[in-house]
């Protein structure tokens, strides 16, 4: 999806709003002037002076509306939108927004948990987000995430959860409610949604990208607790958007500490990841503790599961 931004002087937002006058749309967004839909865009001018709009033929109805011509003339003489916030066809939501940003942390680990975080960040969180060193997760080490993470628990507003694997067995796999894709889509819809229920309403909403957008709408009607907010699947997000970075530790520290919770349960270090080591600490478990016991640490329908099997036949 294309979002285009705009941000407009005072003295312009009187004309927006007229412009935008006959396409207006009923809304419950608070910090809203007005919401108008128009060719499939949807077109929202906030009180701040900012006019985003969304929809894949943004471009198009921006240039009908006069919007792109304000931009043009804005841009020679500086007045009526920055060049920080100047539109571009990147499709992407500007970084210049305040964007709830949601990750997931343990989706390709055998053992451990599935962790969703969504976090609200406006621009002015950014300068103490990158003096913090918040960047993606996969960047850090365990050691750096456990210490990032408590302060942006403490300062940065978010929704943290998590699937045991106890739960995610009962909920994935053939014949069960959910596949590995559904899953994920459930718990991100309602992080953002619980977060959406706590925070100033958000300017974009960006999810670091695991299935197509329609794949993504095709599951997002199964759930019951829905917002009016678009969302945009983004590849690689966490390196792109602060958001979606410190959700992506905050997700990291939360599978983590699972990780290791589940691992003095057992009594076995349980790796991450689903190498070898995976399989070789599983047939343990199955030795240990058969079926009962593995599927309280791991996610049984990996193929890690049947490679553990054969392990423990070759003992």
């Amino acid at each position: 999806m294309t979002h285009l931004v705009f941000e407009l002087a005072p003295t312009a937002l009187t004309t927006a709003q007229h412009t935008l006058a006959p396409y207006a749309v009923a809304h419950q967004n608070a910090h809203a002037l007005t919401v108008a839909k128009l060719k499939g865009c949807t077109l929202t001018l906030y009180a701040s002076g900012k006019l985003l709009i969304q929809g894949s033929q943004a471009q198009a109805v921006a240039a009908d509306l006069g919007f792109m011509e304000m931009a043009e003339q804005a841009s020679s003489k500086n007045t009526a939108i920055s060049n920080s916030t100047r539109p571009t066809a990147t499709g992407q939501p500007s970084n210049q927004l305040s964007l709830i940003g949601s990750d997931e942390v343990g989706n390709g680990s055998y053992f451990g948990g599935l962790a969703v975080v969504a976090s609200y960040v406006t621009p002015s969180d950014h300068t103490w987000l990158r003096q913090l060193g918040v960047g993606d997760s996969k960047t850090l080490t365990d050691q750096k995430i456990r210490q990032i993470a408590p302060l942006l628990e403490e300062k940065i507003p978010h929704k943290a959860l998590l699937l045991t694997p106890k739960k995610y067995n009962q909920v994935v796999g053939e014949g069960l409610r959910h596949n590995a894709v559904s899953v994920k889509v459930a718990l991100h819809n309602q992080a953002i949604f619980l977060l959406l229920q706590e925070v100033s309403e958000p300017e974009a909403i960006v999810i670091d990208a695991f299935t197509s957008e329609s794949n993504y709408r095709k599951y997002l009607r199964q759930e019951v607790n829905q917002f009016h907010q678009p969302i945009s699947l983004i590849q690689k997000a966490e390196s792109q958007y602060l958001a979606v970075a410190a959700s992506s530790i905050i997700a990291r520290k939360l599978f983590l500490d699972n990780l290791d919770s589940l691992s003095q349960q057992i009594g076995l270090t349980l790796p991450s990841g689903a190498g070898t080591a995976s399989d070789k600490v599983a047939s343990q478990i199955l030795a240990r503790f058969g079926q009962d016991g593995l599927t309280q640490v791991a996610k049984w329908h990996f193929k890690n599961t049947q490679k553990a099997y054969n392990l423990l036949k070759k003992r």
